[in-house]
């Protein structure tokens, strides 16, 4: 990847502050090559008389300069910090900006509630194919609501309780009593009631930002011992929160400090930012929570490269886009032409496979990213493409789609994908064995088809009876090398099609065999 500019973002929130640290290039291309968090508890310092102490002010500085000179050591050539609850309800909020300013160098921009509910929604629409749903970010001094539909915001809200002001207030160091716990939904209920369109569209799922709703997904992946370690687009069920809601409160704070997947320093305000999410989700009626693992920095990210048209017009193109952009050692025309052919054979082959436009769109991914392993190794590349597509996060597809694009993708006999298959069988079936030997005996053929990589078949056609799958091909010239790697991949796909495969060329030049 050719570096033109890194930018950083900071992020200073009502519990903790963040710096990421985002590489770009004149593709457009980007990619996280840094993240670091120190614990604030800004809302924590607040007095009754609504002041940031000039003490309390002082204690964020050497955190401020120190992730400035991480910004510099590392190229960044611009930093857009960022303010959000803690900051902007203090009574001497300009006071604090300035003294900050003048403390760290940093031009701090202090967020409005719209503001936050603005870049949520960015974070979430350029990384997530939905069109309809509620984005809850629950922060530490504040939660925002905003209500999408059809990829556009339709209204938003910032309400002045998070998780770190909820504990102050309402709880002793996080633990809380029934009567307590009461309290806080009453709170949530009386602040939602002056807001209808909250309760006005029912059955849309409730998408999670922040700390709270990361958490509680990191929970139930343990309790569930999920084999996917992926929290972005991690779906949370009724039941499965309502458990949590059971048990997170009835332990006490040095409890909770034990509880593995949950860190020491959210052990207090876990529980209120629970109960604010539970009591959103059942005034919402949405139907599932899913956990975003990307929010106000990816929006922050987005405006400073992309002002004009900060939201992506499809996600899983952009994504994939993007991985093509960053490695540019996979020849993009090779890449183009291999997964041109895979879907003109999906698309003849049908009666024989019967997939759906959800396996077309599979077989385009993985076409396009099956050499990403090679980033690692190319002799060795489907062994690491697998693990490259499941784990650098390819935005738009759900997880059993993730795994089913590596799979497809790194496929190479049938024995293989079912011993992986075994691996994620909580998340992908056996079912789903026959469709990605399918298509990733298909994806091979394609593969050999451009073996040269100098795109000499210029159109294929395919055609299929009860005993051959058989392909023409047009060539500029004769394809030898590309003929001898479809007979190297012929045994494999005969396993998974029950049928001989047959190619026929016609090519404007002679064959020299």
């Amino acid at each position: 990847m050719s570096i033109t500019s890194r930018i950083g973002i900071i992020d200073i929130g009502s519990n903790s502050i963040r710096l990421v640290i985002v590489a770009h290039n004149e593709q457009g291309a980007h990619r996280v090559v840094g993240e670091w968090k120190e614990s604030a508890r800004l809302s924590e310092r607040i007095g009754s008389d609504g002041i940031l102490q000039e003490k309390d002010v002082a204690d964020i500085i050497p955190i401020l300069s120190r992730f400035r000179t991480i910004c510099s050591a590392s190229g960044v050539t611009r930093i857009r910090a960022a303010a959000t609850a803690a900051i902007r309800n203090a009574a001497n909020s300009a006071t604090v900006v300035q003294m900050l300013r003048l403390r760290t160098g940093l031009s701090i921009e202090v967020l409005s509630g719209e503001d936050e509910g603005r870049l949520g929604f960015q974070g979430v629409i350029n990384t997530m194919a939905v069109q309809d749903g509620f984005i809850v970010d629950i922060g530490g001094g504040s939660t925002e609501v905003t209500l999408f539909q059809n990829r556009r915001v339709r209204h938003s809200v910032s309400f002045p309780f998070g998780a770190v002001n909820t504990c102050r207030m309402h709880t002793k160091d996080g633990d809380v009593t029934s009567e307590q716990i009461q309290t806080i939904r009453a709170m949530v209920m009386e602040a939602a009631a002056a807001h209808p369109w909250m309760t006005a569209n029912p059955g849309l799922p409730l998408i999670g930002l922040g700390g709270t709703v990361r958490t509680l997904g990191k929970l139930d992946q343990k309790r569930r011992k999920y084999s996917f370690n992926q929290a972005h687009n991690y779906h949370l069920y009724p039941e499965n929160v309502q458990e949590l809601v059971d048990w997170l409160p009835s332990l006490t704070y040095e409890k909770r400090k034990k509880i593995e997947g949950l860190s020491k320093d959210r052990a207090d305000i876990i529980v209120p930012g629970l109960l604010i999410l539970h009591t959103l989700f059942g005034l919402l009626q949405t139907k599932k929570y899913i956990v975003s693992g990307a929010g106000l920095r990816d929006g922050l990210f987005y405006e400073m490269i992309r002002p004009e048209r900060p939201i992506v017009d499809d996600v899983l193109e952009h994504s994939v886009n993007n991985q093509l952009a960053l490695h540019s050692f996979i020849p993009l025309q090779h890449a183009k032409q291999v997964e041109r052919i895979a879907l003109k054979l999906f698309d003849d082959l049908f009666p024989q496979h019967g997939g759906d436009d959800t396996a077309r769109r599979l077989l385009s991914v993985a076409a396009r990213l099956y050499r990403l392993g090679s980033a690692v190794n190319y002799y060795q590349y489907t062994r690491h493409t697998f693990y490259m597509i499941a784990y650098t996060r390819i935005d738009g597809l759900s997880h059993r789609e993730t795994l089913l694009c590596a799979l497809i993708a790194s496929y190479k006999t049938k024995s293989r994908t079912r011993q992986m298959l075994l691996q994620f069988r909580d998340i992908v079936s056996e079912s789903d064995e026959g469709m990605i030997v399918k298509l990733g005996t298909l994806l091979q053929v394609a593969v050999a088809l451009d073996k040269s990589e100098t795109q000499l078949v210029e159109h294929v056609s395919a055609a299929a009876d009860t005993k051959a799958v058989r392909l023409r091909l047009h060539c500029k010239d004769w394809p030898r090398l590309e003929l001898m790697e479809a007979a190297a991949a012929e045994k494999e796909f005969q396993k998974a099609w029950n049928a001989k495969l047959e190619i026929d060329v016609i090519s404007e030049a002679s064959s020299t065999v």
